[in-house]
């Protein structure tokens, strides 16, 4: 027993022993570990202040690098674009304080109050005062700039002006239609199963057709219809009715700051009026090959990434005697009921007359 006794002492005295060094251990460890945090915190404070002044010199930079890159370093093309420019402008310049504000808070705080034996942390659970000031503030803020986004948005799918230049635009995989008003001023009908692509891409009703109830309507005799280029005139309202033969495609005007859904059976409008023509707007970009774009905006399939066309800007003087040269998509396919050519045939034969008359004499 009494050895019993000796060797449970012994064990005891030894696992104390043991006991003591790791607790030891683990003390010098916890002080190493300390000391090696606040010197880590110390790194990461100063690395926090450097990462915010080479992060705003990276901002400024891409800045100067790429600015003259985008679009916005050029004037819009539309009196809508510039108000669409003064919103954007304006969200930005809000939006962008407040973030800026924020980081260089966030990480100059990172550095200034970092870990110290000198100073003691001070909790701040609640306060209704800051709750209701980082509520209300930024809620006005965000109210008045979809105030103005509204205002605008209306001012551009409204009324256009009596004088406004109508265009159909209408999308199709992967491409663009476009029709204009003949002399009635008015569009003809269309029905979608007479579409195509031949001679008649919107399916203008242009015969009675009894197995699908249809009558000719004669309105739509004189519509000019054009692929991929569209022709609008410089400070004359453009109003554009928009639509899609298949799927959902987005009507893109990057330079003229405008777009809408071309949605198949829904027709959206829009209008705008140009400010430049595309021979000033050369000018002003300095770029020979500039050019207007139209543009989806919307993924439509596989070839969304081709599906572009071009718009010229021109004068009235310069439209009109383009618009003069275009004949209307109903004559393009029926040549033959061709008023222009019909007028001619006389006159040719009276030509031909003459010319047999003094070939004989």
């Amino acid at each position: 027993m009494t050895t019993f006794l000796i060797i449970a002492v012994i064990v005891l005295f030894f696992v104390v022993v043991f006991q003591i060094a790791k607790v030891s251990e683990y003390v010098s460890v916890i002080k190493g570990e300390e000391n090696a945090r606040k010197q880590n915190n110390k790194i990461n404070g100063f690395l926090m202040l450097a990462f915010m002044i080479l992060g705003l010199i990276g901002v400024w930079y891409c800045n100067e690098l790429l600015f003259k890159k985008t679009l916005l370093a050029y004037p819009a093309a539309s009196n809508h674009g510039e108000k669409v420019d003064e919103m954007l402008w304006l969200t930005i310049w809000v939006t962008g304080s407040v973030f800026v504000a924020t980081q260089i808070l966030l990480f100059w705080f990172a550095f200034k109050y970092q870990e110290s034996d000198k100073r003691k942390v001070f909790f701040f659970p609640h306060s209704n005062k800051l709750e209701a000031l980082w509520t209300v503030v930024p809620a006005i803020v965000l109210a008045v700039l979809v105030i103005i986004g509204l205002k605008n948005w209306f001012s551009f799918t409204g009324e256009a002006p009596d004088n406004a230049l109508q265009v159909e635009v209408v999308g199709k995989q992967f491409g663009w239609v476009f029709r204009y008003e003949g002399a009635d001023k008015k569009f003809g009908k269309k029905y979608y199963k007479l579409i195509n692509d031949v001679d008649n891409p919107l399916g203008l009703i242009w015969n009675d057709n009894a197995e699908l109830n249809l009558k000719d309507d004669e309105k739509s005799h004189d519509d000019i219809v054009l692929t991929q280029t569209m022709y609008i005139v410089k400070d004359r309202p453009v109003k554009l009715i928009i639509g899609s033969r298949d799927v959902i495609h987005d009507v893109g005007l990057s330079h003229f700051r405008m777009k809408m859904d071309a949605v198949p059976g829904i027709p959206t409008t829009m209008w705008f009026t140009p400010k430049y023509t595309t021979t000033e707007m050369k000018k002003i970009t300095n770029n020979p090959n500039f050019a207007y774009e139209i543009s989806c905006d919307q993924m439509c399939g596989n070839g969304h990434y081709s599906m572009k066309g071009n718009i010229e800007v021109v004068t009235q003087a310069e439209f009109d005697k383009w618009m003069a040269s275009k004949p209307a998509a109903y004559v393009s396919a029926h040549p033959e009921k061709n008023p222009k050519a019909d007028s001619t045939k006389p006159a040719s034969a009276a030509i031909a007359t003459a010319v047999k008359s003094v070939v004989k004499n």
